[in-house]
């Protein structure tokens, strides 16, 4: 493969509604606790120290049992299916 041929990047994921529902309960236990779940989630997934997730409700335990990469596909895909990005025609306004 030259470096200018695009390579494909798959996860195999049987699971796609754990890593939601995750993500959920991640969200849920960071927002009890107090904290800005958005940025204690992107310090987490950029980062990757548990550290930044509450250990509420095992909630640190919980995502870590997740690849990274998942959950980037995950947040990826909620983004394409909320601006309907599959669709054939432009999304932009």
């Amino acid at each position: 493969m030259s470096e200018f041929d695009t390579q494909y990047f798959r996860i195999i994921n049987d699971s796609e509604n754990m890593v939601r529902n995750t993500l959920i309960d991640v969200y849920r236990s960071l927002m009890f606790k107090g904290y800005n779940p958005v940025n204690q989630m992107v310090g987490y997934i950029m980062s990757g120290d548990p550290t930044y997730i509450t250990s509420y409700d095992n909630a640190r335990s919980k995502i870590t049992h997740i690849n990274r990469d998942e959950i980037v596909e995950e947040l990826v895909k909620a983004f394409v299916e909320h601006y309907q990005l599959d669709k054939k025609e432009d999304p932009r306004p």
